[in-house]
């Protein structure tokens, strides 16, 4: 049994070539029952989903999906300026995986970065998305909007954008430190108990990976004050588009919507998704670990609509 199997019982491990390398994942859930792939967040991987992707999997094709640079997918360097990791980019490379997968249209659920990937998906290609949820984040421009009003919130954002290789190499001196110190600090409980110690070695695992390190800073590089994600927001938002499918936005009450003027469902409403619909989860930020019963139940009614 390979590090991670018994996180995820009854699905098969997936390894997927793709427009810019090979990405990891696992699939379980009936083979004809309707697909549902969910997209992890920062510093995790895949396996932040174990509490809810065997239980999603009991009405749904569930794939779990190792997003490029992180877990186990290939970590790519930007090359000639393009960044490698602009959300419109991996959109487009999931679509390219879903579809050798045999999925042409499916739900399509992401945390934090993979939401980020998720929305910018479903803009870019409304007809491949059946149902959208987001999970706490918002929008890009709004982030750094909220950013440059108080210098000093959020400051993982600056700080993992600024140009290579300054926050790679501070990272690099203590990996452990930096990603346990923003793992406890987004947690309602500022601690660790929450995640499951499996799930723990599988993220340690990745980010002492220098390459992943690296991948993780132009993740956040492509969403940086001057980057292809934020210009892509500006320029749909000037042109009135929206989310043409359902959407959920799910916010936790002790992290995103914590002393926020506006709620996270208000952002997304007078934005991209008029017509969201959304649920505040009593929870830090992660909360398919911290909170995965009220997680699964508004997940699965929205699906089920």
């Amino acid at each position: 049994m390979a590090e991670g199997d018994d996180l995820f019982p009854g699905f098969e491990p997936l390894w997927i070539e793709g427009p810019a390398g090979r990405w990891f994942g696992r699939a379980g859930g009936p083979e004809t029952a309707p697909p549902l792939l969910l997209l992890h967040g920062f510093p995790q991987c895949h396996a932040m989903w174990h509490r809810l992707a065997p239980r999603l999997a009991e009405t749904h094709r569930v794939i779990v999906l190792d997003l490029k640079g992180y877990g186990w997918s290939a970590a790519p360097s930007s090359e000639h300026g393009a960044n490698a990791y602009a959300k419109r980019r991996l959109g487009a490379e999931i679509v390219a995986v879903m579809e050798r997968l045999g999925h042409v249209r499916f739900a399509l659920a992401g945390h934090d970065r993979g939401a980020r990937v998720s929305y910018r998906l479903a803009l870019d290609e409304p007809g491949r998305i059946e149902r959208l949820a987001i999970l706490d984040i918002v929008p890009t421009e709004v982030q750094w909007t909220r950013i440059e009003a108080k210098p000093g919130a959020n400051p993982h954002w600056p700080f993992l954008s600024r140009p290579a290789p300054e926050p790679e190499d501070a990272i690099r001196r203590d990996p452990d430190a930096y990603f346990e110190g923003l793992l406890r600090g987004w947690t309602a409980a500022g601690d660790l108990a929450v995640f499951d110690p499996r799930a723990l070695t599988l993220y340690r695992q990745a980010w002492n990976v220098p390459e992943r390190i690296h991948a993780m800073c132009e993740d956040y590089r492509a969403g940086g004050a001057d980057g292809p994600d934020r210009a892509a927001d500006r320029d749909d938002l000037a042109a009135g588009r929206t989310l043409a499918m359902p959407v959920l936005v799910l916010a936790s009450e002790a992290y995103l919507n914590r002393d926020r003027p506006e709620p996270a469902l208000t952002v997304w409403q007078r934005t991209f998704a008029p017509n969201a619909q959304g649920v505040q989860i009593a929870s830090g930020h992660f909360m398919a670990e911290e909170a995965p019963e009220p997680t699964l139940q508004a997940l699965r009614s929205f699906l089920a609509a």
